[in-house]
């Protein structure tokens, strides 16, 4: 159990929650231990609660025996039982005894609400802070009924009357109205003293203190919550499941004021740049990554941390160098900016622990982020990751161990090194760069802003390819849009090789951090991932001669497991993630592994995608083949048949996240429009598979806010009738 966070109201100390969890009957108190997200009703509305007040302020009102209520919300807390179920105001009165020295102030609220957030229960208390009341009222403007009571004011906008709910006038109904949601914050001692001059008229109901204070002339301040899904009290079964769905919905609200915690997707952690991401993440991410690093005894073998070229990814760089120089841990800190598979190279070739890179890939300008790369170059886990995200939103600002830069510098136990030779003959060691020089190849790169111009250029160089670089100059704004090399985005690119009418042999592009690739061929058509993959399998199979089977994850075509087995070898289908595609390749001793997003990697290279590496091969490739992109396609089609992929993405509300699995559950698929259903698979997202290896994907991603939907078919035309399907699905 956590205390209360350092920063809230200034009344905090001396106010005391009182949480009435009685209920009316045996009914309403099996519902408070009815099963609501990962907990029960009553412990979802005391994780609020806590959030707000340390446990020693905690009030727990209870019926008579009620051990098995105890026994859930934890021992720290305190209890009192309401002898008799009178009403809530004889609930209020039965915490007096168990009131704490000092306790000046009483906010009551409810364990069958579970769904009040705790920013409204600091907003009340602020509000009665501020405005001096003697009584506070929280309030919601609704629309239709609910079973709350109604809140009636003046012309002047103060309170005249707070109605109980069978007091609402039927007219009401369906129209705008002001509840009283039934939380207070009032003066401990008149509340109280209320309470007991009521009783003495056997009238126990809290609603009447509010009346009594009106009718004496009391001024009552309400604090008005916006988001209506916190009235949601649960009194019977339906209300329940009413607050599950809002439970499953939160999950997936965006929290950009209050909640910064560190999250790992499918590609490393990224964030909001001044929301989640913030300096003060980076290095309490870093601190948890050193704590592991020092706990499994490979803190000796140090850390290599690089960034690209997002704003504060050299000021976050140098941040975590200092975080892990602080820790006693050595560090390599690659200057200037980086490509992401230059820091996963690095990490192995140097004998670190980790490897580090600060970027946020080809998320839009103003996202960056953090990619932990293990000591041999591959990605972490999902239990690896879990153990850092979970440890660093633990951590506070005291528990950062950071040593200043210029220290650790003269110190050496941070050292400046420049790798890039080091990775680009790595590079030349696998491809065949001898091959590629004489072809008279003549390409054009755009490295979309990011971090490829150096590296790749050299290598180009080398092969005395003629390339000229478009979008290579160091913008963080990557030019207003989102640094991925797909159709949307590489119009200058296409523009440029069309408006050569056969100057240029073929066109590359590189992502913001450039671990994807992007092909355009010497017509100006864009070459999808899938159709790149079918490639240069055949490539490394047939000309190279390198044997081994083919790593796809569920979003990529399968016309690559069409061509595995002509060449009699392995396909391998695995979850979205480079560390699933890497792990797949080991296990069936793969030669290429690949996924339909740009990223790729070969037998004997990195445990990581490489933009930079792919752009080599491809050029190795045309070279050694002396043909075209377009036409190793046609020769690749009449092995493998033609299939057509189409994928759209829609922004992930989270009204979505809840009703697209909802329904997908409750309405088992048979058809797809007129096409039947062979099987699903839920592995990843949904994965709806049909006849002849045609299929539809839905799939929350793991980096964005998006519900991604892929489809792939016999024909353009159903594969846009796939498409339109899925389009229909998830927004009905």
């Amino acid at each position: 159990m956590t205390n209360a966070p350092s920063s809230e109201p200034a009344i905090l100390e001396t106010t005391v929650a009182v949480v009435l969890a009685a209920g009316a009957d045996a009914a309403s108190r099996q519902l408070l231990t009815s099963p609501l997200g990962d907990s029960t009703v009553a412990e979802v509305a005391l994780r609020n609660v806590r959030a707000v007040f340390p446990a020693q302020q905690i009030i727990v009102v209870t019926a008579p025996g009620d051990t098995e209520l105890r026994d859930r919300l934890g021992a720290d807390l305190i209890y009192v039982e309401q002898a008799e179920s009178l009403g809530t105001g004889n609930a209020v009165a039965a915490a007096r005894e168990a009131l704490p020295a000092g306790a000046e102030t009483i906010l009551v609220t409810y364990a069958d609400t579970p769904l009040l957030r705790p920013e409204s229960i600091r907003g009340i208390l602020n509000r009665f802070d501020l405005t001096g009341r003697q009584l506070t009222l929280l309030s919601a403007i609704v629309t239709g009924e609910f079973p709350h009571g109604d809140i009636l004011r003046g012309a002047d906008g103060r309170i005249t009357e707070v109605l109980e709910h069978d007091e609402i006038p039927s007219t009401v109904e369906g129209a705008t109205h002001e509840i009283n949601v039934g939380t207070y914050v009032s003066n401990g001692v008149k509340l109280l003293n209320q309470i007991d001059a009521l009783a003495a008229t056997s009238d126990h109901r809290l609603t009447s203190v509010v009346k009594r204070a009106i009718d004496s002339g009391d001024e009552i301040e309400t604090y008005r919550i916006y988001d209506t899904d916190e009235v949601q009290g649960i009194n019977t079964t339906t209300e329940l499941e009413e607050a599950e769905s809002i439970v499953l919905k939160r999950l997936f609200v965006p929290r950009k004021n209050t909640d910064t915690k560190i999250v790992f997707g499918t590609g490393g952690w990224r964030a909001v740049i001044g929301e989640g991401y913030t300096l003060a993440n980076v290095r309490r991410l870093c601190q948890a990554i050193a704590n592991e690093a020092i706990r499994s005894g490979k803190d000796a073998a140090g850390v290599v941390i690089g960034g690209d070229r997002r704003f504060l990814s050299r000021e976050s760089a140098e941040a975590a160098a200092e975080v892990f120089a602080g820790n006693n841990i050595p560090v390599v800190l690659l200057p200037d900016d980086v490509p992401t598979p230059l820091v996963t190279f690095a990490a192995p070739f140097l004998g670190k622990t980790y490897g580090i890179i600060i970027t946020s890939s080809h998320n839009p300008p103003e996202w960056n982020g953090m990619k932990v790369f293990r000591a041999d170059g591959s990605l972490p886990l999902d239990d690896e990751t879990d153990r850092f995200q979970d440890e660093a939103n633990e951590l506070t600002v005291k528990d950062i161990v950071t040593l200043d830069l210029a220290v650790a510098r003269a110190a050496g136990i941070v050292v400046d090194q420049t790798l890039t030779s080091e990775y680009v003959d790595a590079i030349e060691a696998i491809i065949d760069v001898e091959a590629v020089r004489g072809s008279n190849l003549n390409v054009v790169v755009d490295p979309m802003y990011g971090t490829s111009q150096l590296t790749l250029g050299t290598i180009l160089s080398d092969m005395r390819v003629r390339a000229e670089f478009i979008h290579a100059a160091h913008n963080p704004l990557f030019g207003g849009i989102a640094p991925a090399p797909d159709l949307q985005r590489l119009n200058a690119l296409i523009s440029m090789i069309k408006e050569g009418n056969g100057r240029y042999d073929l066109g590359m592009a590189t992502d913001g951090d450039s671990d994807r690739i992007g092909i355009v061929d010497e017509q100006g058509e864009y070459v999808s991932t899938n159709d790149l993959l079918l490639l240069l399998y055949w490539y490394l199979h047939e000309v190279r001669g390198e044997k081994g089977g083919v790593v796809r994850n569920l979003a990529t075509t399968h016309m690559l497991d069409r061509l595995a087995a002509h060449f009699g070898e392995e396909s391998f289908e695995c979850k979205v993630g480079f560390k699933h595609v890497t792990a797949g390749m080991d296990k069936i001793g793969a030669v290429l592994g690949g996924e339909s997003s740009g990223g790729l990697t070969v037998r004997g290279w990195i445990l990581g995608k490489d933009g930079i590496f792919a752009c080599a091969l491809v050029a190795e490739m045309l070279a050694r083949t002396g043909k075209r992109i377009s036409e190793l396609r046609e020769m690749i089609y009449e092995i493998t048949g033609r299939l057509y992929s189409l994928e759209a993405g829609v922004p992930a509300t989270p009204d979505m996240r809840v009703a697209v699995p909802r329904r997908l559950a409750a309405e088992p698929l048979t058809h797809i429009g007129s096409y039947p259903v062979v099987s699903i698979d839920h592995t990843d997202g949904t994965k709806i598979l049909l006849e002849n290896d045609n299929w539809a994907l839905l799939r929350f991603s793991g980096t964005e806010p998006v519900l991604r939907m892929f489809v792939e078919a016999d024909s353009p035309e159903k594969a846009e009738e796939l498409l339109d399907w899925l389009r229909g699905f998830v927004t009905a």
